[in-house]
């Protein structure tokens, strides 16, 4: 798999593709959907998927909450994992938002990738404000000697598939019916990083992990599995939340204690899946009572998250 961060300095060789286009946010099982069926049109061609960094959402709206389910090499990485060849992605920028329609599809996807067949959702919109539709981009795609498949949404009894619903779910304390429809847990990926060393204290240590662009859930505490960067998978509980009964800081986190593990964490990147809401985000009457409930917590963990632990 190749990225191309730059669709000006595309090399010849990786024009030809054929490319899904869209955010792909959760690389959920909507876009599975889309690249199995683009590949379906065309099994002759290197599959490939534009996308754009950042997420136009957070260009536009920088003062909103975060919004993302997974980080570009996070989202590369499913990406691959699903047969992509190519991927580009796209600097969403001041010059590139006010990009027309027209330019969006002769400068960039014919010119620039050099794409020979194109596929997207029927509401997908693109250009300044978004003045491009599908009737637009079936029209100048003809033109230009380029393929078109439009692939109805992945559907169930509440509607499409889309990372907006998922974030909704997880917002919502719902992470196992967002696993439903990612096709996998959510996670959190980040670099463990010092703390103020309470939960050893308390006789649960935590990484603690920032959440950094990545939405934020319900807050409370979850049964949870963490993947090591060697590939091992460690059950464990954490909180996400400001931490009432410690009352340290305005800003939210994660905080998850792994079972049976005694090592050094900092500075290495984890990926926290959220299996299970136990408990919403609560004040306490002390550390004694914190402490008496992280225990019952913990408990609750292992029962959620089954025999394997």
């Amino acid at each position: 798999m190749t990225l191309y961060e730059d669709w000006t300095a595309i090399p010849p060789e990786a024009h030809g593709a054929a490319v899904a286009l869209g955010n792909f946010d959760g690389v959920h099982l909507g876009h599975v959907h889309l690249l199995k069926s683009l590949h379906a049109a065309r099994p002759d061609l290197p599959l490939g998927a534009v996308t754009f960094e950042p997420h136009p959402r957070e260009f536009f709206r920088p003062q909103d909450p975060p919004v993302r389910l997974m980080l570009p090499p996070i989202r590369a990485r499913f990406l691959h994992e699903l047969g992509v060849k190519q991927i580009f992605q796209l600097p969403f920028d001041a010059d590139f938002s006010h990009l027309s329609p027209e330019s969006f599809v002769e400068n960039v996807l014919h010119c620039a990738l050099g794409v020979k067949h194109v596929a997207c959702g029927p509401d997908f919109a693109f250009g300044h404000r978004r003045a491009g539709n599908i009737d637009f981009l079936s029209h100048r795609l003809e033109a230009l000697g380029i393929g078109l498949t439009v692939v109805p949404p992945l559907t169930d009894v509440s509607g499409p598939f889309s990372s907006s619903r998922i974030r909704r779910l997880l917002q919502e304390g719902y992470p196992e019916r967002a696993a439903e429809e990612l096709g996998r847990p959510w996670f959190i990926a980040g670099a463990v990083a010092h703390g103020d060393k309470r939960g050893r204290l308390l006789g649960f240590p935590t990484a603690n992990i920032p959440l950094g662009r990545h939405v934020e859930p319900a807050r409370g505490v979850y049964a949870v599995t963490v993947r090591h960067p060697d590939g091992r998978v460690t059950p464990g509980v954490a909180n996400i939340g400001r931490r009432p009964t410690i009352d340290d800081g305005q800003e939210s986190r994660l905080e998850a204690h792994l079972f049976d593990v005694n090592e050094d964490l900092y500075g290495q990147t984890l990926e926290v899946s959220l299996h299970r809401l136990l408990r919403e985000e609560r004040r306490f009457d002390g550390l004694d009572a914190l402490k008496a409930q992280i225990a019952e917590d913990a408990c609750q963990a292992r029962a959620a998250l089954g025999p394997a632990v």
